[in-house]
């Protein structure tokens, strides 16, 4: 990978449509239980090995054909959530690795895969910025249905939305981790602020 590559119409309108609905009405669909560099943002997350799949199919059957083309073969852990930003949210410089809750030693992933399901029609601000240390190798604007993914270990930030409306995406964090590191991840767990996570988040 090149940093980042784009897959413009990724998924019939209908997908798009009912994900969007059902991700909203989603019982864990909360307050977001992330860390701080999230501001003012909603969602949940699922941790869930390779072997876990199946479980996050049936639980939440609206993943699926996101799961099924995102996924890469080569991973064999996961860190799925979607984010809801609104006016005044952003998401501050970070280098994603969300499965380190469980395991402490764990590498950035291998990639990151991100889906916009809804973005406001007069979009401004919300933009995914790209960087490889402190040198910027990407910027994208959101637009609905627009699937991306970039390496696990670039730094990356969404500037603050500036407009009403809702930015939704599905984020997927892509591992590919070793015997003794996967003994450490859950087959399949939910964080939600609304559920008991088992770990807390840092």
């Amino acid at each position: 990978m090149s940093y980042y590559r784009q897959n413009p119409n990724a998924f019939s309108l209908t997908y798009l449509d009912d994900l969007r609905r059902d991700i909203l009405a989603c019982p864990y669909f909360a307050v977001n239980n992330l860390n701080r560099d999230f501001v003012s943002t909603k969602g949940f997350s699922i941790a869930f090995q390779r072997s876990g799949l199946e479980t996050v199919a049936q639980k939440f059957p609206f993943f699926k054909l996101y799961l099924d083309l995102a996924l890469e073969s080569t991973c064999n852990a996961f860190y799925l959530n979607p984010l809801l930003l609104q006016e005044g949210s952003r998401v501050d410089p970070h280098i994603d690795r969300s499965l380190r809750s469980y395991c402490k030693t764990i590498d950035p992933p291998e990639s990151v895969s991100v889906l916009y399901v809804q973005v406001p029609s007069q979009m401004q601000g919300g933009e995914l910025v790209l960087r490889d240390h402190k040198r910027q190798v990407g910027q994208v604007k959101p637009q609905e249905n627009l699937l991306i993914h970039f390496q696990g270990d670039l730094t990356h930030s969404v500037n603050a939305v500036k407009v009403p409306g809702t930015r939704l995406s599905l984020v997927c964090e892509q591992y590919n981790l070793d015997e003794s590191e996967l003994r450490d991840i859950p087959d399949f767990t939910i964080e939600s602020r609304v559920v008991k996570s088992k770990r807390p988040r840092s």
